[in-house]
């Protein structure tokens, strides 16, 4: 029997190979709520007067953490925080998720707000990707639209909820993929903006933050099953249309043969985005034409897209 590295005692139901530990059931559920924790002092993510809105897609990131924040949270009777959700439209798999939200949600004791896509901008993801399919030559795949769309619906609900943050389930190797995939896209100034705590540049963008950017997905599923929280476990059907999955092959294999690799990543670009901090030009926002929503331009990329799929 390998014994747990940091009690001594019980046995070990995992080996950490990027720290050498052998950890026991509780030791580890332990470790990545002390992560959490960690993680939000560090970057200063929540204050004791803050009320947020976590992002609760269903999935396995977005339900633990929810359950991780709730524990935690215990200690803080004075937050107030609540779940968010977004339906985007998709047959035969938002409907587990939602269901498995909800869930979660009454278990915790904890309110639940639900939008869709259909409602705030007048098409589901599906009919979307049926327009788009009708016009072969749109090099936009679903997961372009679905992620515009999603990233305004959540800052519309999070804003009308009246919470002071928002915060998002990325993992580590959600946040990894990203930086990489800003140099893939040949922008890599965005990593200047790509971070634990988004800046607030403007009075109607709720800020945003990411208690889970310390934590490997692997051990985000890890704790989920020892913890018995019940997630959603299928991927969505049009995640294989996405660059990102090329680069998250890519980071699993560095991974698996050097242990550690995500962390490195994630470190080195810490320490180079205050000197792309200090390049990048200040983004001015201004209202969208159409919305009102903030945007750089004078219509926002959400509006854009959704003015395109009206003439296809």
């Amino acid at each position: 029997m390998t014994v747990c590295t940091l009690c001594g005692r019980n046995e070990a139901v995992f080996g950490r190979s990027y720290s050498g530990e052998n950890l026991c059931r509780r030791c580890f559920c332990k470790t990545i709520e002390d992560r959490v924790r960690k993680t939000i002092s560090k970057y200063e993510m929540l204050g004791r007067k803050d009320n947020f809105m976590v992002a609760v897609s269903g999935g396995k990131d977005s339900v633990t953490l929810l359950h991780i924040l709730a524990k935690i949270e215990k200690s803080f009777p004075d937050v107030v925080f609540c779940a968010g959700t977004v339906d985007e439209g998709i047959r035969d798999y938002r409907d587990e998720a939602l269901r498995l939200a909800a869930r979660n949600c009454r278990k915790l004791g904890v309110d639940h707000v639900v939008t869709s896509f259909k409602e705030l901008f007048g098409y589901e993801l599906d009919e979307i990707v049926e327009l788009i399919r009708r016009r072969g030559e749109n090099g936009l795949t679903p997961c372009s639209y679905c992620g515009v769309l999603r990233r305004k619906a959540l800052n519309i609900m999070a804003r009308d909820a009246g919470v002071d943050k928002l915060v998002t389930a990325h993992n580590l190797d959600d946040e990894t993929q990203t930086m990489l995939l800003n140099v893939v896209h040949g922008d890599p100034m965005r990593i200047a903006r790509s971070k634990p705590v988004l800046n607030v540049i403007h009075p109607k963008l709720v800020q945003r933050v990411k208690p889970l950017c310390m934590v490997p997905e692997k051990e985000v599923v890890l704790y989920a099953y020892l913890k018995g929280i019940e997630f959603q476990c299928i991927d969505c059907p049009y995640a294989q249309t996405a660059l990102r999955n090329d680069i998250r092959d890519m980071l699993n294999r560095m991974e698996h043969k050097h242990a550690g690799t995500l962390f490195t990543v994630f470190r080195s670009m810490e320490k180079i985005r205050p000197a792309l901090e200090a390049f990048a030009e200040e983004v001015k926002l201004h209202d969208c034409k159409l919305c009102g929503e903030p945007t750089v331009g004078d219509v926002c990329r959400a509006c854009e897209m959704l003015q395109e799929l009206k003439v296809l």
